[in-house]
């Protein structure tokens, strides 16, 4: 007991921020996330500076988001069959390459609607490739018992990143243009991928084909019915909060608040609030890690209903730092419990078939919201969708594979 209690005080007090290659990680994704803070308003200002509107802008959005949705499969089956510090660096350098093709053509005054779009459906490969990748790389860098905590800290820099980055970002937009903050994202992109290139993960042995690595990918997530359940309960709830925080809140903003900038402080509150939740995880160490993962998306329904309410702005603010918190304690504990539960040689393939719930997660959200627009009025539709949130949470909580899906004791 005494020797247990020892090993468990020891691994409390080693941060995996001693690990040369975690540092290296961490470090590349630091680095990134200020381009990737600033790129979307970028993104948004090239396409109205060469004259283009909100269709235009949705036409560029989906040829970001396709290819993610196209190719996320065949990134998995990749990231588990090839060194994923390779793959990494790879997907990285392609991303690096769309951005500084599409610095370069909004800077000379050639962009088009149809060259944005290119060099965004490039970017939007390269996600597909470097999601998967990243999920099983941390598994093989850091070791099992520091996880959470490996997991918290990368959260840490991008979340940090979200509160200034926008902001930063429409200062650089405003002085310089959009070619600026997207030249800076390109750079971001290949300094990551020279330090990921560092890190030489190994590959697995591999002796069958891709196809029947994608088969039995498939039946391994279809046997792990907290995986599935969790995957589909996901997309919905994502769904419905991108419908009704990020769609329908700048417009009920503009309706029942001081409009663009009450909505500016909504989002600096969530933004705070994911920072939180990733303090809160370096601290806290949950051992039902599932259970805590479904119950932390709960708080997400209340700023929802609070708009629908027309509560006042108070009650929205506070309500949008307890769904950020809860946002992000859901995400270091999914992805903690991921790693410990799908073997080394999977995690690529599982977190693509995860990762596709996910991704449709967005044109799902926006053409509910559509269809719905048309029957209900907005605080009626926000109303449905705190509703939805809710209800994916709670048929979860009701599956018992849920239960099981706990840390490793110590």
């Amino acid at each position: 007991m005494e020797k247990a209690a020892a090993r468990l005080r020891a691994t409390r007090t080693v941060t995996p921020l001693r690990n040369a290659a975690f540092r290296r990680f961490v470090t590349a994704s630091l680095i990134s996330a200020t381009g990737s803070a600033m790129a979307p308003l970028a993104l948004a200002y090239s396409v109205i500076e060469q004259g283009g509107g909100a269709g235009a802008l949705g036409v560029v959005l989906a040829t970001n988001t396709v290819p993610t949705v196209v190719f996320l499969l065949m990134g998995g089956v990749l990231a588990d069959r090839v060194s994923r510090s390779r793959l990494l660096f790879l997907g990285n350098l392609l991303a690096a390459a769309a951005q500084g093709a599409l610095a370069a053509v909004v800077a000379t005054g050639h962009a088009t609607t149809v060259s944005i779009a290119v060099c965004g459906f490039v970017s939007g490969t390269a996600v597909a490739f470097t999601v998967p990748a990243a999920q099983g790389a941390v598994a093989q860098i850091v070791p099992a018992e520091q996880l959470q905590q490996a997991n918290a800290l990368l959260r840490l820099p991008s979340n940090a990143v979200k509160v200034l980055g926008p902001a930063i970002g429409g200062v650089v937009v405003a002085a310089g243009g959009p070619a600026w903050a997207l030249a800076w994202d390109a750079l971001t992109f290949a300094v990551a991928a020279l330090l990921l290139l560092g890190l030489r993960l190994a590959a697995p042995v591999t002796v069958t084909s891709a196809l029947s690595d994608l088969r039995e990918g498939w039946a391994g997530f279809w046997s792990r019915t907290w995986l599935w359940t969790y995957t589909v309960a996901g997309t919905v709830l994502v769904a419905a909060w991108l419908a009704g925080f990020q769609l329908l809140g700048p417009v009920v903003a503009a309706e029942r608040y001081a409009g663009a900038r009450d909505w500016g402080l909504v989002q600096g509150a969530f933004a705070a609030g994911l920072l939180a939740g990733t303090v809160v995880c370096l601290r806290w160490r949950p051992y039902r890690l599932l259970v805590v993962a479904v119950a932390a998306g709960l708080p997400m329904a209340v700023p929802l209903l609070v708009m629908g309410w027309g509560l006042p702005l108070p009650w929205l603010l506070l309500t949008a730092l307890l769904a950020g918190i809860g946002l992000d304690v859901a995400i270091v504990a999914w992805t903690t419990a991921f790693q410990h539960h799908v073997p080394q040689g999977e995690l690529g393939r599982m977190s693509a078939f995860n990762s596709v719930g996910e991704r449709l997660a967005i044109p799902l959200g926006y053409l509910l919201t559509a269809l719905a627009a048309g029957t209900w009025d907005n605080r009626t539709v926000l109303v449905a969708c705190a509703g939805l949130v809710v209800a994916s949470a709670a048929l979860n909580l009701c599956v018992r594979d849920v239960y099981r899906i706990n840390a490793p004791r110590s």
